[in-house]
C-alpha cells in the first residue's frame, strides 16, 4: 500500500442516509397526527319558534295490509303523509320511530320509511320492543 491509497480510505461516517430516514419519520408523525384527531358529528337541535307543547315521540307502526298506525291511532295507506305533514309542520325536531310487526313485508316498512322522509323527517330509528309490544 502506498501513501496515496492510505490518504482516500476515511472512516468518516455517511449522514446523508441518515437525514433522509428522519424527514421520512417526520412526515410519518406528521400524517399521524392529522388522523389522530377525533370527531363526533352531533345534530343540534333548532329553536322552537311556536307553540312547543309536541314534545312526545312519534311512532309509526306498520301493520299487515299495508295498514298504519300513528301514536296508537289508525291511519289509512292514503292518509299517512298528509297525516305526517301535519304532526311534523311544527316540530323543530324531525324525529320518528318505526315499529314493524312481525307479519309485515320488508318492503312495506321501508315505503313507510320513504313516506316519512318525504314529510320531511330526518331521523328515523327503530322502535325499542317496549313500544312494539305495546300494540
Amino acid at each position: 500500500m502506498t501513501a496515496k491509497t492510505q490518504s482516500v480510505l476515511s472512516a468518516e461516517p455517511n449522514v446523508t442516509p441518515m437525514i433522509d430516514v428522519l424527514l421520512v419519520v417526520i412526515i410519518v408523525f406528521m400524517v399521524a397526527m392529522v388522523r389522530v384527531r377525533h370527531t363526533i358529528d352531533a345534530v343540534l337541535p333548532s329553536p322552537c319558534v311556536g307553540a312547543c307543547g309536541a314534545s312526545a315521540q312519534v311512532v309509526l307502526e306498520v301493520l299487515p295490509g299495508p295498514s298504519y298506525r300513528i301514536n296508537k291511532r289508525p291511519i289509512s295507506e292514503h292518509e299517512l303523509l298528509p297525516e305526517l305533514n301535519r304532526v311534523y309542520a311544527s316540530r323543530p325536531e324531525k324525529i320518528i320511530h318505526v315499529a314493524g310487526d312481525p307479519r309485515v313485508r320488508y318492503d312495506d316498512i321501508i315505503a313507510a320509511m320513504d313516506v316519512a322522509k318525504s314529510a320531511g323527517v330526518r331521523v328515523i330509528g327503530i322502535a325499542p320492543k317496549a313500544l312494539s309490544a305495546d300494540r
